[in-house]
């Protein structure tokens, strides 16, 4: 077997799908949500509901939002706004690539995620990758994206967001991947949702 063909087939191993939100593919839009008449029974919630085995997660309560309101008005209800963050460590040897193929070949390392436009605040996601050392904590790269939305007309869709790694130097051994997203409680939990977050090792490179 040529050295070509076992690049071929490790790099297709490395391909990962590290998340992938129970119920929602971004090949469609995502569920509108149904407004209640009543509040939902038992204690509010504070993340949206999931499967996150591999995921270490935090919640970061951003209090209530009383921007825009005249001084003096009483009000029943306010926004309470958080941030809910996922973040992993993927081990690229673990998925298959081995260290001569990192640190010689330099393979283009490709991120995928895919955020609802859920239109609950100009800022409603997140992501940070960044690109470990064999210590698994030296930077080597890293990619930040921070979007703002628009809010000015109602629309409801999947946003990819994608990032290529390429001639990145020798000594990547793990990806770290972040995402945050902002989720907001009144009277009911409203959050932002999020699919097909996907590491994937290419067996090419990108042209320069």
């Amino acid at each position: 077997r040529s050295r070509e063909q076992t690049f071929l087939i490790q790099t297709l191993i490395s391909a990962r799908q590290i998340f992938e939100f129970p119920g929602v593919s971004q090949d469609s839009p995502p569920p509108e949500r149904e407004l209640t008449e009543f509040p939902p029974e038992g204690p509010p919630r504070s993340e949206p509901e999931g499967d996150y085995t591999g995921w270490t997660t935090s919640r970061e309560d951003l209090g209530y939002d009383a921007s825009g309101v005249p001084p003096g008005v009483t009000i029943c209800y306010l926004p309470n706004y958080s941030w809910f963050t996922l973040e992993q460590r993927v081990d690229l040897k673990a998925e298959g690539v081995w260290d001569e193929l990192l640190d010689g070949f330099q393979p283009d390392i490709v991120i995928k995620d895919w955020y609802e436009e859920s239109q609950l605040h100009e800022s409603i996601y997140q992501l940070r990758v960044r690109l470990l050392g064999t210590d698994g904590q030296t930077v080597i790269s890293k990619y930040i994206m921070s979007p703002t939305e628009e809010l000015s007309e109602y629309s409801h869709n999947w946003k990819e967001v994608s990032h290529v790694f390429s001639d990145y130097g020798p000594g990547v051994r793990y990806v770290h991947f972040l995402h945050r997203l902002k989720n907001k409680f009144m009277v009911e939990f409203f959050p932002t949702l999020v699919t097909g977050s996907t590491v994937l090792v290419k067996p090419s490179k990108s042209s320069q």
